[in-house]
């Protein structure tokens, strides 16, 4: 009966955890699309980099966050974790909401904020659903296939988000407001609510039930102790500015009518739902491979799962950078309010294929980094949220390379290549646990 109650507790868990690892994207891939509306207000500026400026402060939350959620994990426990961070997550939707009713820099200031208190929000979601599915599964293989599966989840969220923002925006123009996209914003806080009611009356199960003490003698250890811990927390910080940037950045320069344009002039009136559409088929792959890894991840090891896909990744970026930029080719997607198959710039086709392969990368980076890390492994958590940072930093400065040509659009995807290959070495190399000795019980 014990055995029972225990596969149970564990079930509900991750159940709770998979829920959890939607809303993260779902909350997360709303922010670029909506503050490309804020970019054409004249009085914050058409500018493509101040578009992303709402990814980058929900990305700068994890800075703040990361480690406090990691301390907050250890001392509370991944359920009022979990809670906490919901209720966060519905202050910042209602800030986000709120902006829609000022003009110009004053309302763009209270989106951004908005913007920031999601990210504490994911931020401690992370903080959560990642080591507590990692340790139920017993890390490894099985602790990995947990973390695809929950990762297949959350693309499945994440393609959701732009699809949706394209179809209530249509054409971004100087008429766009965010009341435009506010069926999404309640949406999202209802959401939030009914999970927040159900996890409060959940039972449970927590990974570890130990209380925490005050050592008598400081701990000479901690997770940076650890170099493939370290390693694997650059690569992390790598990845999530890759995987949001690949998609980001195109979609931002593209999802203009203006932009759109120097492509396609018969599409232009409804660039943003072509490109919203594009997105969402990138977290459409990332869910296409997260559910495969899942399937395999119990015999495949992280590390080659992660050399295969960064070499692959590699391949296909170049490809995109040398296809001629105003070839065309016809794609389904979302256009006028339904389905229709558009005309998209090919180069951009290769880039939504990444999503194949940026999508198995982070449960193999966090299963890789954290396996033998024992009782630092929510510290080291918390951490890894904090290098979470990465995925507002590098599209920022990848935005920053593109100016108003096709080419510096593609000129910018130079630092994708580079973090393809510190992949490489991280899957070869830098994964390699040569700390063994450090006790971790």
């Amino acid at each position: 009966m014990a055995q029972e109650q225990k596969k149970s507790g564990s079930m509900v868990a991750i159940i709770t955890m998979f829920f959890l690892f939607a809303m993260i994207a779902f909350v997360t891939n709303m922010a670029a699309p909506v503050g490309n509306i804020w970019t054409m207000d004249d009085a914050v500026g058409n500018n493509p980099a101040l578009g992303f400026m709402g990814n980058f402060m929900n990305f700068l939350a994890y800075l703040f966050m990361g480690i406090p959620a990691g301390n907050m994990l250890t001392k509370v426990g991944y359920k009022k974790t979990a809670l906490i961070a919901i209720a966060v997550g519905i202050v910042g939707l209602l800030i986000q909401y709120a902006s829609g009713f000022s003009a110009g820099v004053p309302g763009f200031s209270i989106y951004l904020l908005g913007a920031f208190v999601c990210g504490l929000c994911v931020c401690m979601l992370n903080t959560v659903v990642n080591p507590m599915l990692n340790l139920i599964g017993g890390g490894g293989t099985k602790g990995n296939q947990l973390l695809q599966l929950g990762g297949a989840c959350n693309s499945f969220a994440g393609t959701i988000a732009p699809i949706m923002v394209g179809a209530y925006v249509g054409a971004i123009t100087k008429n766009t407001k965010i009341t435009d996209v506010s069926p999404m914003l309640f949406g999202a806080i209802a959401i939030f609510v009914v999970a927040f009611i159900v996890i409060y009356f959940a039972k449970i199960q927590e990974p570890r039930q130990q209380k925490v003490e005050v050592a008598t003698v400081k701990d000479e250890h901690s997770p940076w102790s650890f170099r493939h811990f370290v390693l694997g927390a650059i690569a992390i910080f790598c990845y999530v500015g890759m995987e949001v940037g690949i998609p980001n950045t195109f979609g931002n320069f593209l999802g203009k009518e203006v932009n759109f344009n120097l492509f396609d002039p018969a599409n232009s009136a409804n660039a943003a739902a072509i490109i919203g559409g594009m997105t969402g088929l990138y977290w459409l792959l990332m869910l296409v491979g997260r559910l495969t890894s899942g399937f395999i991840s119990g015999k495949i090891s992280s590390r080659a799962q992660l050399l295969t896909v960064s070499c692959v990744g590699i391949v296909l970026v170049l490809i995109s950078m040398v296809v001629p930029a105003t070839t065309g080719v016809s794609m389904v997607g979302f256009s006028n309010g339904s389905f229709a198959v558009n005309n998209v710039p090919l180069f951009t086709v290769f880039l939504v294929l990444m999503g194949l392969c940026t999508s198995i990368m982070w449960g193999c980076i966090f299963n890789l980094a954290t396996e033998g890390l024992g009782k630092y492994t929510e510290k080291a958590s918390g951490i890894f949220m904090m290098m979470v940072v990465g995925g507002g930093i590098l599209p920022l400065i990848q935005n920053s390379i593109v100016g108003t040509t096709m080419g510096s659009l593609r000129i910018s995807y130079v630092i994708v290549i580079a973090v393809l290959a510190y992949m490489i070495f991280y899957a070869l190399i830098g994964s390699k646990n040569v700390n063994k000795d450090i006790k971790v019980d």
